[in-house]
């Protein structure tokens, strides 16, 4: 099977590659420069559509005037870029044209903030929406988002009841404190070192769980309308943030939500399944509701869980070139399979369900997804700061385009009320449609 590097259909992680430094503009940074001209050279030769050069610098000049004009400079002095002869030629007219900008209004606005400026205009100016200019904030928000961040705290996750305002357990994090001291899903949290829950925030009360590694926490907890006669403690310990959490439902039905692709989610999956498998899991739910994507990798390897062999997706980038990737050879033993979709499924979360459906594996579940069909290479800059730029799109292994048009489930069920909690059988009705139509097919099958 061909693998391309860790490509993400939301953003990719790639190394900044070694070249050699540009020449500094004078009011602009080294830094500065070099992330200018790296940014329009990357543009104009990765974008997966041909691209006009003096396009590119006008989005760029278009953006500058407007930052200034908004920002209270009635009529800025900014000169216009005309395209050279060659990509070096044009990226050095850029770095011209912010160098002679900072020169006039570095001292007022900084030169960094006009060149991020710049940037996002040059980004603009091919006017698709998921190629972008990323700050170094937004950027490890991103990476955050995509590979979880480290915390100290208890390894639960927790939301309010909206009938009695209370704080329930959703979901316990695999090996965490919470998982040891004995706390299930389900469980409501009366107390927290004695200071009452009810009526708080779910992030007022995740500060509230949340400490320094090694100390201790007393909760009071309600379990199946009884409150537990002594208070449990939890001794707080650094938690990665997972991206799959699982649990078994009624009837041998194990379910697995997953909230991102992210670089481990294929094996936390996996880990997922044993445990549901140990447990007697007889059919699977996967949840990819709301699940805005990842990285390309990793919708590969989530789909070789249910895929044993032959296409997953094939990408073509600029100039038609295609190429096909293929299940890992790491399926789990096959069993019923429901995926849940929503118009929020998108991205490498279409992917998989392109996949399980193209391949006949299972089922899709609830309504048709966001549609889209294109991949995302993220170049990280030398201050922290990145550009996203789209560089190729996908297609099923039928070969489906789903761009702008999505996947229709197999099953279609509408979605829950606004009220509804994903994962919780009373009030979600899409959850209930997997798990009628798994019972059906272990019906069938005599189970």
């Amino acid at each position: 099977m061909k693998r391309l590097l860790p490509v993400a259909l939301v953003c990719a992680l790639l190394l900044a590659t070694s070249r050699t430094p540009f020449a500094t503009a004078g009011p602009l940074s080294s830094v500065e420069s070099d992330e200018l001209q790296m940014s329009y050279s990357l543009l104009s030769s990765e974008f997966y559509k041909k691209i006009d050069p003096q396009t590119l610098l006008n989005g760029a000049h278009t953006r500058l005037v407007t930052f200034l004009q908004r920002n209270g400079i009635a009529s800025p002095s900014v000169p216009s870029p005309h395209a050279q002869s060659d990509q070096l030629g044009d990226a050095r007219e850029l770095d011209r044209e912010v160098a002679a900008v900072a020169s006039q209004y570095g001292g007022r606005f900084g030169s960094r903030q006009l060149t991020y400026e710049a940037i996002t205009g040059l980004m603009a100016s091919v006017n698709d929406k998921y190629t972008v200019f990323l700050t170094p904030r937004e950027y490890a928000a991103l990476n955050e988002g995509l590979d979880g961040g480290n915390f100290s705290g208890v390894g639960i996750a927790i939301r309010v009841d909206d009938d009695t305002k209370l704080l329930r357990v959703t979901d316990i994090i695999p090996g965490g404190p919470a998982e040891r001291a004995g706390l299930q899903p389900g469980d409501i949290i009366l107390t927290v070192d004695g200071k009452a829950t009810k009526g708080l925030t779910s992030d007022e009360d995740a500060k509230m769980l949340r400490g320094r590694e090694g100390t201790m926490v007393r909760l009071v907890l309600q379990r199946n309308g009884a409150t537990l006669p002594s208070p449990v403690a939890v001794t707080r310990a650094v938690i990665h943030q997972p991206s799959v959490y699982a649990r078994l439902l009624r009837g041998g039905i194990g379910y697995a939500r997953l909230t991102v692709f992210g670089a481990n989610t294929a094996q936390e999956l996996s880990a997922a399944l044993d445990r549901l498998d140990a447990q007697g899991a007889k059919a699977y739910v996967l949840d990819l509701r709301d699940n805005g994507g990842g990285y390309l990798n990793a919708a590969i390897d989530v789909s070789s869980k249910f895929v044993p062999s032959g296409p997953i997706v094939s990408v073509e980038a600029r100039g038609g070139s295609n190429t096909q990737y293929d299940a890992e050879n790491t399926a789990v033993p096959p069993k019923p399979l429901a995926v849940l979709v929503n118009g929020y499924t998108a991205s490498a979360s279409e992917i998989t369900s392109g996949a399980i459906q193209d391949n006949g594996v299972g089922e899709l579940i609830g309504t048709r997804t966001y549609g889209k069909g294109v991949v995302q290479t993220i170049h990280p800059l030398p201050d922290g700061s990145a550009v996203k730029i789209t560089s190729a799109r996908y297609l099923t292994p039928r070969g489906r385009d789903i761009n702008t048009v999505g996947i229709e489930p197999d099953i279609k069920a509408p979605d829950p009320a606004k009220n509804a909690r994903f994962g919780e059988l009373p009030s979600d009705t899409q959850l209930q449609a997997a798990v009628t139509y798994l019972q059906g097919k272990l019906a069938q099958a005599g189970s």
